[in-house]
């Protein structure tokens, strides 16, 4: 299957770019666009430096109100805020903003970019394949927001909300002020999050013995959301002949989710609910040492303590059985500390050395219940820490104006403890080498490979046990985990054409050593572990079609999807089975138009299939989804005012569960359950106003 998607994905490829060759070709001492092209083409570098400079008329007819809205239509970029995962080096996103990542890695690219004003911007740049004095932290395109210096106070306020047919609507917004002078800037916002499920509804759940007899036909209805309250300041300004970058926040955050099951026999119900509090601080401080050589410092605190409970209650034939109930509380917290100097030795070399240091902690206390009475589960209550170290060089390397090279090295080390119900103490040592090369043989053509050795972080919330009530299931902790280890090997070409358009052609293959997924514990328990090697390949393609030229003015064509294949051992059966948690496929297509007359853009996004499966010893899990439809419009009627609506709406959400009935290589069914849920329909609404 695998190979077939790959042919026709690439033959499709090769044809439009056969297509589109001839009108899109220029001299590598051209423009990427030219005015004929586009009404408000972007100031593009030569294409052979890998840099592409957007001025803000390339966005008027977009009339944006923030610099995220602007980042988001340069054309092939894709905003990534980063893994979220500990440490800073190789964990944080694809956005710079006046050559630096924000202070906080919790205070993302998106977020920053979401509370400044697009007019503040001067230019954006898009750096593909390296440049010399760029942190690229991995990526292989990434942008930099230069905004302008000047005098400037301004506010955002944003309302918006959520309104689902049948289920909990949800409201939120934010107030942001911000004020500039110069080198100077300080700010802060006011924020009341939502969160929500797209996937909740009512539906039927069917389940089957293994030999095909019905044994249960359920009524189901489930929701579920969420919010958060915070507050958030930042400063930027110069002390001591460098910049200092700083940011602080804190704030609440609440869940909730409940599901119910109803026959005229049964009647099931399962909730959960987790409150939490959370606070970051975060400072970089940035200043020249000499000529041709700068010194970046940063130190980031972040800290959460939470609790939550889970429950699950059920009736049969008028008799209700024992209440299960799984209690959590628990406190994490991440302190980093990281420096690094950069040496310009040219205009076309860059070399960079520095250190991280990091302590991570998770200290969680849990019990699980039946009736009242305890039942005792492996590593309910533990403490782990991790007190990690690494050091890093790179080099970015411009050859000559077609061919950039960029390699490094980190190694770290890292020990993780852990104590309470189960001690025990690991110490890892990994060398992680990176090599990229980017080639531009002519504008708007770029060939992009990259090989490295990438280190899976641990999850410390695997140590300790986990349930899943609704299902009826509780998960031991494992103190045996080890990082998986990945060899990647990546290949890619771009194509830019006709101002907007681009075609991109990824192709990735994974070696992975000691893969984390699920394997058996004694007493019928199991857990998340390392289960063997596994491999991963995966075709990236992305598409974008301006279609002027076609009568339609303003309007963009868009289709991208990864296509995943991964093979693992099955710890239990023995077999060939995918990864748990890894989509095969995931396909969006859209199409988006700038209705510049009527000072509003409308859009349509389509997906036409969507899953994935999680494969435990004792059960599988596997859900798929089809005709995901996502449309929206908004009117802009002012260059400070806003107005969003958007329709999300899909049919067919399923999940198959299968039940073994014991752990054999051969394991027989128990049980296969299908959930048919015909999730809600649901509004989003926006009102933004810049003052």
């Amino acid at each position: 299957m695998m190979t077939k998607s790959i042919l026709l994905a690439t033959s499709a490829t090769m044809l439009l770019l056969a297509g589109t060759a001839h009108a899109g070709e220029t001299s590598a001492g051209e423009t990427a666009q030219t005015a004929e092209q586009i009404a408000a083409p972007p100031v593009a570098e030569p294409a052979a430096t890998g840099v592409l400079v957007f001025q803000p008329a390339f966005f008027a007819a977009q009339r944006p109100n923030t610099a995220l809205e602007m980042v988001q239509r340069v054309p092939g970029f894709s905003v990534n805020d980063g893994a979220g995962t500990r440490g800073f080096e190789g964990a944080v996103g694809n956005i710079l903003i006046n050559g630096s990542r924000p202070a906080s890695k919790n205070d993302t690219g998106s977020n920053v970019l979401s509370r400044t004003p697009a007019d503040r911007v001067d230019h954006i740049e898009l750096i593909r394949g390296g440049v010399p004095g760029v942190d690229m932290q991995g990526y292989a395109v990434v942008v930099n927001v230069v905004l302008k210096k000047g005098v400037s106070r301004q506010q955002i306020l944003t309302l918006n909300s959520i309104h689902f047919d049948g289920g909990h609507d949800i409201y939120g917004g934010s107030y942001q002020f911000t004020s500039t002078n110069g080198d100077r800037s300080w700010g802060v916002t006011l924020s009341d999050g939502t969160g929500m499920s797209d996937s909740n509804g009512v539906g039927r759940n069917v389940r089957h013995d293994g030999a095909g007899k019905l044994i249960r036909d359920e009524a189901f209805i489930n929701d579920g959301w969420g919010g958060g309250r915070s507050i958030r300041g930042n400063f930027t300004g110069p002390v001591a002949g460098g910049k200092l970058e700083a940011t602080a926040r804190y704030g609440r955050n609440d869940w909730q989710e409940w599901q119910e099951f109803s026959s005229p026999v049964a009647f099931r119900r399962s909730a959960y609910a987790e409150e939490s509090h959370s606070g970051e601080l975060g400072l970089t401080y940035t200043r020249p040492l000499a000529p041709k050589w700068n010194l970046e410092t940063r130190a980031i605190h972040s800290f959460e303590n939470f609790d939550n409970v889970s429950t699950s209650d059920q009736t049969l034939s008028g008799v209700k059985d024992p209440q299960a109930r799984f209690v959590a509380d628990g406190d994490r917290s991440e302190s980093i500390v990281r420096g690094l100097v950069r040496h310009e030795v040219s205009k076309a070399l860059t070399i960079e050395a520095g250190a991280e240091g990091a302590y991570n902690m998770l200290d969680v206390r849990q019990a699980y219940s039946v009736g009242g009475v305890g039942v005792a589960l492996p590593s309910a209550s533990v403490k782990v820490e991790e007190l990690r170290g690494e050091a890093f060089t790179k080099a970015t390397w411009r050859v000559d104006p077609k061919l950039t090279l960029e390699g490094g090295l980190r190694l770290e080390t890292s020990t993780i403890k852990q104590s309470g119900d189960a001690s025990n103490k690991e110490s890892f040592f990994y060398a992680k080498p990176r090599f990229q090369a980017t080639w531009t043989p002519k504008a708007n053509n770029q060939f992009r490979f990259r090989f490295e050795r990438q280190l899976g972080q641990l999850n410390f919330g695997d140590f300790a046990a986990s349930s899943n009530l609704g299902d009826s299931t509780v998960y031991g902790g494992n103190v045996d985990l080890k990082p998986e280890q990945r060899w990647i090997t990546e290949v890619s070409y771009e194509r830019r054409f006709w101002g907007e358009g681009i075609v991109s052609v990824a192709y990735r293959h994974d070696e992975i050593i000691g893969v984390i997924d699920r394997l058996p514990l004694p007493d019928g328990l199991s857990a998340t572990g390392n289960i063997g090697d596994a491999t991963l390949d995966k075709l990236s393609v992305n598409i974008v079609i301006p279609v002027d030229r076609f009568g339609v003015k303003g309007g963009r064509f868009t289709f991208k999807n990864d296509w995943n294949e991964t093979h693992v051992k099955d710890p239990t059966t023995g077999k060939d089975r995918p990864i748990s948690g890894v989509r095969p496929t995931q396909a969006n297509i859209g199409f988006t138009q700038d209705l510049v007359k009527y000072k509003t853009q409308w859009g349509i996004n389509w997906l036409p299939l969507l899953g994935q499966g999680t494969y435990d010893v004792d059960q599988t899990n596997v859900w798929r989804g089809s005709n995901y439809y996502e449309a929206f419009a908004e009117y802009k009627p002012t260059p400070t005012l806003a107005i969003r609506a958007q329709l999300n709406l899909w049919d067919d959400f399923t999940i198959r569960r299968t039940v073994f009935a014991n752990r054999a290589t051969e394991r027989a069914v128990a049980y296969v359950e299908d959930r048919e849920i015909n999730p809600r329909t649901f509004v989003s609404l926006r009102v933004r106003k810049t003052f």
